[in-house]
């Protein structure tokens, strides 16, 4: 295929495999549930690193767009899933807290639920008091 307009003499093929098999991967990890953060880190790390490699392959040297893609995927897979991994772990310790503060605010209304059948000389007390 030739691009006459985009300056180019001919498709980079390494760019064109490298989109097809991310389409590829993406379609297929959809299949069994929602991706987790690392799995997109590193989805993302692997489709720019193969749009970048295969842009420098082709411009260095004798114009390899397919190992450059292919170095370069692997390289951003392997970037983008310890990003992934660490934003992961943010997210899952967001989490917890947030289990945390839900447990501390269930426990400050049943001492508050205590506290007022004290001071209003209610009895029996409440359950849990």
């Amino acid at each position: 295929m030739k691009f006459k307009d985009a300056g180019m003499d001919q498709f980079p093929v390494g760019v064109f495999a490298a989109l097809v098999f991310a389409g590829l991967i993406f379609s297929a990890g959809c299949a069994g549930g929602p991706l987790t953060t690392r799995e997109k880190g590193a989805g993302i790390g692997a489709l720019g690193g193969a749009a970048v490699g295969a842009l420098i392959g082709n411009q260095v040297g004798k114009g390899h767009p397919a190992a450059g893609a292919l170095i370069g995927g692997a390289l951003g897979l392997g970037t983008g899933a310890l990003i992934g991994d660490q934003l992961q772990g943010r997210e899952n310790a967001q989490k917890s807290i947030e289990q945390q503060i839900e447990l501390q605010r269930i426990e400050l209304e049943r001492l508050q639920r205590c506290l007022r059948a004290l001071q209003s000389d209610v009895r029996p007390l409440p359950p849990g008091c």
